[in-house]
């Protein structure tokens, strides 16, 4: 009994640091589009930086006692430990963490990506190097995370549309991003695979 009650309270702890680590990214996002910091010829990495420095910024996390930092480091443990060896780690692009029951942390990660409505190579990255990083075999398959798309051309209906479209002609027909219900007036999506659901949020600097 007292294990399903732990394990019952760590589940809604998750909950909540998950929807509040969303709400630091949405908001730095609504911050980076009012002060107009954001151009459409950015990097993914720049983007990131910038909304990274506003979500550090806002006092709610500070409040909710969440730590950030970008492109953390995912230690190999079966890299064999010579000069240059840690330069071959793979980095993801932002990890909140924050310490549940005093003693133990749980970190929540966060992989970037640029898209454009007429760019196919951009889709295809977001499906190689982001879906399928957090998939059994991935680069982070071991981490607990989310997708973020920055969409630089077009909107974010025509953007998924086309993620779409190669998931399908890959023959991953059950694999599709859906729209679920907004929060925080950005649509939610989801996407689900064997063994593991992914979140994606796609930010819209077009307009």
């Amino acid at each position: 009994m007292a294990g399903t009650l732990a394990t019952s309270i760590f589940l809604k702890f998750q909950k909540k640091f998950k929807v509040r680590c969303t709400t630091l990214i949405i908001e730095a996002y609504y911050t980076s589009k009012s002060s107009n910091t954001i151009s459409l010829d950015m990097e993914e990495n720049d983007i990131t930086a910038i909304l990274h420095m506003y979500l550090d910024e806002n006092p709610k996390r500070k409040n909710w006692k969440i730590f950030t930092n970008r492109e953390d480091h995912q230690f190999n443990k079966t890299a064999i430990p010579v000069k240059g060896f840690a330069a071959k780690f793979s980095r993801i692009d932002l990890r909140f963490s924050k310490f549940w029951n005093d003693n133990e942390e749980y970190k929540y990660f966060v992989e970037a990506k640029n898209l454009k409505e007429n760019d196919s190579d951009l889709k295809r990255r977001y499906i190689t190097t982001g879906i399928d990083n957090f998939l059994l075999g991935g680069k982070y398959c071991d981490c607990e995370g989310f997708l973020v798309g920055y969409i630089l051309e077009g909107s974010v209906d025509k953007c998924v549309d086309g993620i779409n479209k190669l998931l399908m002609k890959d023959g991953r027909k059950n694999e599709l991003i859906e729209k679920l219900q907004p929060f925080l007036s950005i649509d939610s999506h989801l996407s689900k695979h064997q063994k593991k659901e992914i979140d994606h949020l796609f930010l819209n600097y077009v307009n």
